[in-house]
């Protein structure tokens, strides 16, 4: 059966087939005695890329396309570790990094195939270096 970002939302109780933790469990299998058994984690309980992008497409079928945007990144960004992601957020921050520091973070998200993130680094780096927010 295709989904259908209208009649399919919300996933959680529409289509619980379509939501899977990222090992793989069935929505289903996330429950309070599979903790408690240790066999859902902490892991377990994150949003998938898959998951994301389907949100992402129940909120372009809605007309929030700045929301789907933002879930279209949340998506790409499931699949960078969780240390390098506040690596970035830090090197982002004005007076942080060099131009060229933060064009080798937006290479390394393009290797994370993370184009949209990257190309939102990208933009970043040259208003830093317009304003003067970029370090010498």
């Amino acid at each position: 059966m295709a989904f259908d970002p209208i009649a399919d939302y919300p996933l959680g109780s529409r289509r619980p087939d379509l939501v899977e933790t990222p090992s793989g469990l069935a929505l289903a299998e996330v429950t309070l005695e599979a903790a408690r058994a240790g066999t859902v984690v902490a892991a377990d309980v994150r949003a998938t890329p898959a998951t994301l992008r389907r949100q992402a497409e129940v909120a372009r079928a809605t007309g929030r396309r700045q929301l789907a945007d933002n879930l279209d990144r949340a998506a790409e960004l499931a699949g960078v570790p969780d240390d390098q992601l506040l690596e970035i957020y830090t090197a982002l921050r004005p007076r942080r990094s060099t131009a060229g520091e933060l064009e080798e973070w937006a290479r390394r998200l393009d290797g994370w195939e993370a184009p949209r993130t990257a190309a939102f680094v990208r933009e970043a780096a040259a208003a830093y270096v317009d304003r003067g927010l970029v370090v010498d």
